[in-house]
């Protein structure tokens, strides 16, 4: 099977994980809870003060006349909104991620020695405030980066014909990328894997990468999907690791034994 056949079927396997152990979903669907309710309240505070934020950035159209000031700061003002929501999509994972970190290490865990052949998984030498506080400062390394291939894509998105067709594309596999690369953190960090190791680790296989988390971030783009699929995604994410890595599974008898464990 090819790499984007196996990044996919990752993602499939992770959320059919999660399907057999509904204790473990119940609580992963807290964090991405929490974030929804933080970034739904952001996003209407940018559409209720937007206008007011672009006019107070915008001093020298005030004696424009009409309808040109209008035209252009309405232009401004629903780039503003467009950019929150592309950067909403892009850091949703990451914040989720370190809100429900000490709940999906344990999931990662579980997934690790419910698929292992001897049953065991990899643990952290750190303690809990240190793995957090790397999982803080490699994400936010991230999402810089995620922001600005978000900028440059917005711009590009303003050329002829190139703009309306490959740059979306382009877009959701960059996407894809840093969803891929923020979900696998979780297994990988444990395994003391750094952030630049991880992100050569993902580039070499960037078709697997890509299987994995551009289906993921499409299906991210329905209303509240995210919050639902993030638990099965992290779940995906640690069989992925292991394929990148090389390291064996077990049947699927070790998978059904493990649903009876809380």
């Amino acid at each position: 099977m090819s790499d984007l056949g196996v990044g996919f079927r990752c993602l499939l396997e992770g959320q059919r994980w999660m399907a057999r152990h509904g204790r473990q979903y119940g609580f992963g669907l807290l964090p991405g809870l929490i974030a929804l309710v933080l970034y739904a309240a952001a996003l209407v505070a940018l559409a209720v003060w937007g206008e007011d934020a672009v006019t107070w950035a915008t001093p020298f159209a005030d004696d424009w006349s009409s309808p040109w000031q209008g035209l252009f700061r309405g232009f401004l003002t629903a780039v503003l909104f467009a950019l929150g929501l592309l950067l909403s999509v892009l850091t949703f994972t990451a914040v989720t991620l370190l809100v429900g970190q000490p709940f999906y290490e344990h999931l990662s865990e579980k997934v690790d020695a419910d698929v292992s052949p001897d049953g065991t998984a990899p643990q952290s030498s750190l303690p809990l405030w240190r793995d957090l506080w790397i999982s803080a400062r490699d994400s936010l390394r991230v999402l810089v980066r995620a922001a600005l291939w978000g900028v440059l894509l917005f711009v590009l998105g303003f050329l002829p014909f190139v703009g309306q067709t490959a740059v979306p594309v382009l877009g959701f596999f960059v996407t894809g990328f840093f969803l891929t690369e923020e979900l696998a953190a979780v297994a990988l960090q444990r395994r003391g894997i750094e952030l630049r190791p991880r992100l050569t680790l993902l580039r070499t296989r960037k078709p697997l990468t890509w299987g994995f988390g551009t289906p993921l971030a499409l299906a991210f783009l329905i209303p509240f999907a995210a919050v639902f699929l993030m638990p099965g995604a992290v779940a995906g994410a640690t069989l992925l690791t292991r394929e990148l890595l090389g390291e064996g599974a077990g049947d699927d008898s070790a998978s059904d034994a493990g649903d009876t464990v809380p």
